[in-house]
């Protein structure tokens, strides 16, 4: 009826106003958002192969435990050419956890692993990598099922005795 004609007119001025005034005033609280709301980034395994150390100027990811650290601060390490070269752009939660740098252990797969060596590879994990490097995001087999689908139980590492200073 008429009711739905008038309601599709333009809507008069003050109607307006008010619909921007709240986008504007929302604005500043979008930049302050506490950081466990920030976005989480998912790689997928050609996304982490880009930034393995052969690119100038690129950052290089290192992913262990499906979580993606931003080690370009350790360039001496991980960069091209350097002794742990091999461990960046993928997930290398094996060779870590067997200190090994053998093709075959730079997998995301720990099956059969030692007890010996998974607590090496928590130490690891909690005392370089998330005390030493920022994290970035998680690889896509982190963050989802094996059907594509989010997996819910995922939740975001923390970092709170992260400190870069000691790389400088």
């Amino acid at each position: 009826g008429m009711a739905g004609a008038a309601a599709r007119g333009p809507l008069p001025l003050p109607c307006l106003l008010l619909l921007l005034l709240p986008a504007a005033s929302a604005e500043p609280e979008l930049r302050f958002r506490p950081p466990d709301e920030a976005p989480v980034r998912l790689f997928t395994e050609p996304e982490l192969a880009r930034y393995d150390g052969h690119q100038e100027g690129q950052p290089i990811y290192l992913a262990v435990k499906g979580v993606v650290f931003d080690v370009t601060s350790g360039k001496e390490f991980y960069g091209k050419g350097a002794p742990y070269n091999a461990l960046v752009g993928k997930d290398s939660t094996r060779g870590v956890a067997k200190m090994s740098l053998d093709p075959a252990d730079l997998t995301h797969d720990t099956t059969g692993l030692t007890e010996e060596e998974l607590k090496s590879l928590d130490d690891i994990f909690n005392n370089v990598y998330k005390a030493k490097y920022p994290i970035v995001g998680y690889t896509s087999r982190r963050i989802l099922n094996e059907d594509g689908s989010p997996n819910l139980d995922f939740k975001p590492e923390d970092q709170p005795h992260f400190s870069i200073k000691d790389e400088f």
